[in-house]
């Protein structure tokens, strides 16, 4: 009746087992260490820049704990301060011989010190939030009214091409606000304006109204292509935020959307905030130009000769030096869009361009000019340039839709995609909410809320012990196999553990032994109806099962609304709260049934069961049913 199969018994020891394994490294504490990221957006960090750090450590006589590429970061842990202020020099030299102008950002950072086997099985700690490590928040706002007022203007020059190339005369075309206005003298020539609106910019709606003797058509985004363009305002501006901060070396920066117009940036670990609002104020532009193709420019590409009069020498990415004309073709003023593709013969992947349409009227007639020759496309960051890419025109290009393609992969079209669009903010911002939190005041909270949960684990604990007697005891490792298991969760996850966080554990806690009050509870109620302690036992977990089943499913509900509703701090709890429930339900139900199985199953003869007084009103005495 009370017996559980082998398999059972080996799933609830695997459990254990997984659970220990991804909650050893949350014990391990920080230690000391080195990254290295990139500074440029298109410089990447991959396993040769690894291999640089391993060889500048060896050559300085510096002997690393371990140094891995993790993400788009290499990091080299060591074991002092000294030795780690030692080793960022000696990488600083070898990957910043210019330090005008850094490929790489080699910042001072704090990592586990978990043993290298628990990395191997990607066993990691959780992530600490800003109010438990410290650093800088801000709050940015973005205009979204300049991001529709940028594409109403790049609206307003497609239509004057289109116009134009359809032989449709009108009165003039200016921009009113969000909206585009178009004047015509006649019926005939709004209804073919109409029309041309109608075939060849689906985004935009129209409507007419007499102006004395002409008449004018307004312009306007529909309601649907609206959203599209301030959604894709608010993620490029992401993404920019996002290279930029690679530059501060944060080991694990936050970057979240919070309602339609603004982002949240955390960086943990930060303390100078002027260096964080310069670093995300900066800008980059975009510039095309066409390679210079001369006897003395190939010469100079492969460092036999000067770079020619009237021509400039940049870097592309695998670095090929690249010798192009100071004369620049395009900006990324011109530039609507960039996404990434296939072509449809070759199936080869493809990064697509947008221009608008003063970009589309030079790019056609250039691309005419110069087919069979190269054109570049040139980052600049920080007054410094980089050949993001450097194609072959094959024909002419008319109609403002550029692809490039070549020997790229799937990956490096994102990620050309990605530079192309994020080289500068698609509409602004400004910060409307900033502060720090020292680094004193997040291990203070770290302590005071560590503290919290065990002194409340404790407590329950000794309560469940005494009132409840074994079963208290089986409660009580119950609910720390809750705990156990909650943390390897985030862990395993990757979860940033905050303040709200830990205060959604300690609630955990509370609600994970409100499932064993009510097993033990039921248990009492059939020892006082005289049934045998071994069906007593069976029938409690059974008839529990339900009540405890419809309690935490209406919490967890309350506590997915807070998910889906909620934003920052408050989502912050409902991740931990809603994995807390998951858990407690397991460990409530299933471990200490098991636990309670293998103590008394065996027991064919049982006469009495450890779980405290067990009063019998009928009888007006109690009888105690202990051991």
């Amino acid at each position: 009746m009370n017996r559980y199969p082998v398999w059972k018994y080996a799933i609830l020891v695997i459990v254990m087992l997984v659970g220990i394994l991804y909650t050893l490294p949350n014990f391990f504490g920080e230690a000391p260490a080195v990254q290295v990221s990139s500074a440029k957006a298109t410089v990447k960090v991959d396993a040769a820049v690894q291999q640089r750090v391993e060889d500048a450590l060896k050559a300085a006589g510096v002997t690393p704990d371990f140094v891995a590429l993790e993400g788009a970061s290499v990091r080299a842990r060591f074991d002092t301060p000294d030795t780690q202020l030692k080793a960022k020099d000696a990488i600083q030299k070898a990957l910043i011989p210019d330090e005008s102008d850094p490929s790489f950002v080699v910042a001072l950072n704090l990592i586990s010190r978990s043993p290298l086997w628990l990395k191997a099985l990607h066993a990691n700690p959780m992530y600490l939030g800003l109010d438990l490590r410290g650093g800088v928040h801000f709050m940015l706002q973005v205009d979204m009214q300049a991001a529709l007022t940028k594409k109403a203007e790049s609206y307003a020059g497609d239509l004057r091409t289109a116009l134009r190339d359809k032989g449709i005369r009108h009165g003039g075309i200016s921009r009113d606000g969000q909206a585009v206005e178009i004047k015509v003298r006649d019926e005939a020539t709004l209804t073919a304006a109409r029309n041309l609106i109608t075939d060849q910019f689906a985004d935009l709606q129209s409507t007419s109204v007499a102006d004395g003797s002409e008449f004018k058509l307004r312009v306007t985004i529909k309601p649907e292509a609206t959203r599209q363009v301030q959604d894709q305002a608010l993620k490029q501006n992401m993404v920019t935020l996002h290279n930029r901060i690679n530059e501060l070396g944060v080991a694990e920066p936050v970057i979240q959307q919070q309602g339609l117009d603004r982002i949240v940036v955390q960086l943990p670990g930060v303390q100078d905030t002027a260096q964080a609002k310069r670093i995300l104020g900066r800008t980059a532009t975009l510039e095309v130009r066409l390679v210079d193709e001369g006897t003395e420019a190939r010469a100079a590409e492969t460092g036999r000769g000067p770079v020619p009069f009237g021509s400039e020498r940049y870097l592309e990415r695998n670095g090929q030096s690249v010798i192009v004309k100071k004369q620049v073709i395009l900006t990324g003023e011109n530039l609507t869009d960039a996404q990434p593709g296939f072509d449809g013969q070759t199936q080869e992947p493809t990064v697509n361009l947008t221009l608008d349409a003063k970009g589309s009227r030079i790019f056609r007639d250039i691309t005419r000019e110069n087919v069979g020759k190269r054109m570049a496309i040139i980052l600049f960051e920080k007054g410094k340039g980089e050949v993001v890419t450097a194609p072959v025109i094959r024909t002419e290009i008319a109609g403002g839709r550029v692809q490039i393609s070549g020997s790229m992969t799937t990956a490096e079209a994102n990620d050309t995609s990605l530079l192309l669009r994020a080289g500068s903010l698609a509409a602004p911002m400004e910060i409307i909410e900033e502060f720090t939190i020292g680094p004193s005041l997040g291990a203070d909270n770290i302590d005071r809320g560590i503290n919290s949960v065990v002194w409340g684990l404790i407590a329950i604990a000794i309560f469940m012990c005494a009132y409840y007697m074994l079963f208290g005891v089986f409660s009580s490792i119950a609910l720390g196999v809750n705990v156990l298991l909650l943390v390897a969760v985030l862990s395993m996850l990757q979860a940033t553990l905050t303040l709200p966080g830990i205060a959604a554990m300690a609630l955990a806690i509370g609600v994970a032994i409100d499932s064993n009050v009510l097993i033990n509870e039921r248990i009492r109620e059939e020892l006082r109806a005289g049934v045998a302690p071994q069906a007593a036992i069976h029938t409690g977990y059974e008839r529990a099962w339900a009540t405890i089943f419809d309690s935490n499913v209406t919490t967890l509900i309350a506590g997915l609304a807070l998910l889906a509703f909620g934003s920052g701090p408050v989502r912050g709890f409902a991740v931990v709260h809603c994995i807390g429930i998951l858990t407690s339900m397991f460990s409530a139900v299933f471990f200490s049934r098991g636990l309670v199985n293998l103590w008394y199953g065996r027991q064919k003869k049982l006469k009495s069961v450890s779980i405290g007084t067990v009063w019998k009103p009928e009888a007006g005495t109690d009888v105690a049913k202990t051991n």
